[in-house]
């Protein structure tokens, strides 16, 4: 599976308008659920599962970048969100730094090779500076999908 098949063009946000971590899971799993990607009560749960694993710590992994993830069993397969925030996000990441690209992912627990390959290409982005300077700069949601798209080619993780 590529990598932007988990972020599929309707789960991608431009623009987040939260401002805190629980305000930006809730915007993108409301995504999700208006994309169709989940049904309202997926979005609960999966909405829960997020919060619940921030708890335990935060997934700002820093530079600019958080990773919430949950696996959840009312999910079938591998399912993500994107969202860029232009000013930022507190998001308690471990350098300290807003968060301005988030990739929110879920999945149903027998998808563990595929949530673990999506997160190690999320890290592998981190050592691309062009890439994520590309994807802080987009504008619109198809910028965004196009450089999604990329990754695959991009990355080997």
């Amino acid at each position: 599976m590529r990598f932007s098949d988990f972020f599929a063009s309707g789960n991608i946000v431009a623009d987040l308008k939260a401002t805190g971590k629980e305000e930006v899971v809730r915007e993108l799993v409301q995504t999700m659920v208006a994309s169709g990607s989940l049904t309202k009560s997926q979005g609960v749960a999966v909405e829960k599962a997020i919060l619940e694993r921030e708890r335990k710590g935060s997934t700002g992994i820093g530079k600019g970048v958080a990773v919430p993830h949950a696996k959840v069993r009312e999910v079938q397969g591998m399912l993500g969100a994107f969202g860029r925030s232009e000013k930022g996000v507190e998001f308690g990441a471990l350098d300290g730094q807003p968060v301005h690209l988030v990739f929110l992912l879920t999945s149903s627990p027998d998808q563990a090779e595929s949530h673990l390959e999506a997160l190690r290409k999320v890290a592998a982005l981190l050592k691309d500076d062009d890439y994520c300077a590309f994807l802080r700069r987009a504008k619109t949601k198809k910028e965004l999908a196009d450089l999604l798209r990329e990754v695959d080619d991009r990355v080997k993780a």
